[in-house]
């Protein structure tokens, strides 16, 4: 299980969750196309991109890679692997898939590369919300989600087995 930091606000979405919000993005973005394809930008924008191009029948998908977070920690930001086709034609036409923007720093690297992509998120904070064309759901800077590819269940003691409060 994460570590959680006292810092933020926990918030764990489930996969329930995340298909439901995913879809309903993919329905925002059904008439803004014809797209090229999709390009997920990883690692969390992965689940979300293939639900996307599944909902819209797109069969072409590619990634940029681009790291920044070690664990909770925002580290050094490093590109990957870019999307070639995509990249040649500045992203125009393409969709650039994500599963939240942050501070926008993935995101600024991402338009940097991927110009005239769409870019679209499930989830979005207040700092890297202007760099989104479309998402789904905002929530506040303060509050660290947490996705199902990044948790695992665990057993959990019940409350009246566990030490009392006063």
């Amino acid at each position: 299980m994460p570590k959680f930091r006292d810092d933020v606000i926990n918030h764990a979405v489930t996969w329930v969750e995340v298909h439901r919000d995913t879809k309903k993005l993919a329905f925002k973005l059904m008439d803004k196309g014809p797209w090229k394809g999709v390009i997920a930008l990883t690692r969390g924008g992965l689940v979300p991109a293939a639900i996307i191009a599944r909902e819209l029948n797109i069969f072409v998908v590619d990634t940029l890679c681009i790291s920044t977070y070690e664990e909770q920690v925002m580290g050094t930001l490093n590109v990957l692997k870019i999307p070639e086709r995509a990249a040649a034609e500045e992203g125009e036409g393409w969709l650039l898939i994500d599963d939240l923007v942050d501070t926008g720093t993935t995101a600024k690297e991402a338009r940097r590369i991927l110009p005239k992509a769409h870019f679209a998120t499930v989830y979005a904070k207040p700092k890297g919300r202007p760099l989104v064309d479309t998402c789904v759901s905002e929530v506040s800077q303060e509050t660290w989600v947490y996705f199902p590819w990044d948790t695992e269940p665990q057993y959990v003691m019940p409350i009246a087995h566990g030490p009392r409060k006063a």
